[in-house]
């Protein structure tokens, strides 16, 4: 298989710099300007490299709007309301979450200033066709987003944030780097320990080899994000895969063409992702005083919500074949067998304190 153009590029950099570690790497591979995997291409469907929930049904997105519904109506239902999405994807979600918002809540509906965090420009193109006529405000990051109440999702964002790697060895914990041997991309140890206050602390201590993932960017995001919402009021729903509670281990993966393949093999060729940490996130935004309102799994969420009674008023207006895709996809979305999709993703809520539950 032919070496990309990124490859070379991080080759040249370790070269001339020495190795990176692997958040670098990540954020190269998946942001760099001209040859980043979320640069250059929509990765999302049967022609993508990999499927998230908003594109197995309609439901999804609808539920999630009713979310937001209910949040905008705990807000004392203002005549205007800033509803933001991290990265959106091709829309889908919002598509669908704002047609069941204006079907069940239009006053909602006319109250929404729409605004999109989005650094794709190939996703962004996506985003306007799948959003046209609700003028959307894209921005690069949450730092340019208006002040005042947000209602915010956020499903599959945290994933692709570039995360740090420890690794244990001889007693300390070293950076996980990613150098050249034989002139190829290989994983390897920094030969000097973090110091002992940068360390990670573990109950019982660490076996030689234990990797423990320290997600910088994904915390900074998630305590200026918490700050915001403590400030002005409003509301935060994150979806993704990942852990209720803290866990050790490597969870760097690369999925291309809807296959999992060696996250150093194909660098801006393929998706990157790790399991978030939803611990981490929730005492992140417990420390900004929020209240954490949902932790839970996502097939717990959608049940809650209603999905099962949705399915069914749509199955009653379906022919038999669209029937069938009906409850297919509800059972993707909500199997709670341990790797399924529905056990396998986590929902975290969290609200300004003294605006209620969700």
């Amino acid at each position: 298989m032919s070496e990309t153009p990124l490859a070379r590029e991080i080759k040249d950099l370790i070269r001339q710099d020495g190795p990176i570690d692997v958040a670098r790497y990540m954020a190269l591979a998946l942001g760099h300007p001209r040859h980043g995997y979320y640069i250059t291409r929509d990765p999302l469907g049967a022609a993508g490299d990999f499927i998230t929930a908003p594109e197995i049904s309609q439901m999804f997105g609808e539920i999630i709007g009713l979310w937001a519904a209910h949040r905008w109506m705990i807000l004392g239902s203002p005549t205007r309301i800033d509803l933001v999405e991290l990265g959106p994807g091709r829309g889908t979600l919002m598509a669908d979450a704002l047609r069941a918002i204006g079907k069940v809540v239009p006053d909602f509906a006319k109250a929404i200033t729409l605004h999109l965090v989005e650094t794709s420009p190939a996703l962004r193109k996506l985003q306007a066709a799948s959003l046209s006529g609700r003028n959307p405000v894209w921005h690069d990051d949450i730092t340019s987003l208006p002040d005042g109440p947000l209602i915010v999702i956020a499903n599959e964002f945290f994933d692709a944030l570039p995360v740090h790697q420890l690794v244990h060895r001889g007693g300390h914990w070293h950076e996980r780097l990613v150098g050249l041997v034989d002139e190829e991309l290989a994983f390897g140890l920094a030969p000097t320990p973090l110091p002992a206050n940068l360390a990670p602390s573990l109950a019982g201590g660490a076996l030689d080899g234990t990797i423990v993932e320290y997600p910088e960017a994904g915390s900074r995001v998630m305590a200026a994000l918490s700050e915001r919402l403590a400030r002005f009021g409003g509301a935060a729903l994150i979806i993704d895969y990942g852990h209720l509670e803290f866990g050790v281990g490597d969870t760097l993966q690369a999925m291309e063409d809807h296959r999992f393949v060696d996250p150093l093999a194909r660098p801006g060729e393929a998706d990157l992702t790790t399991h978030v940490c939803f611990e981490t996130l929730a005492r992140i935004a417990a420390d900004k005083r929020l209240a954490v309102d949902i932790l839970t799994t996502q097939a717990h969420f959608l049940n809650e919500l209603g999905i099962r009674t949705m399915a069914a008023n749509l199955s009653r207006h379906a022919t038999p074949e669209q029937a069938e895709a009906i409850a297919k996809a509800l059972e993707r979305l909500t199997d709670d067998a341990p790797r399924a999709m529905g056990s396998l993703f986590k929902v975290l809520a969290v609200s300004a304190a003294g605006q209620g539950t969700a």
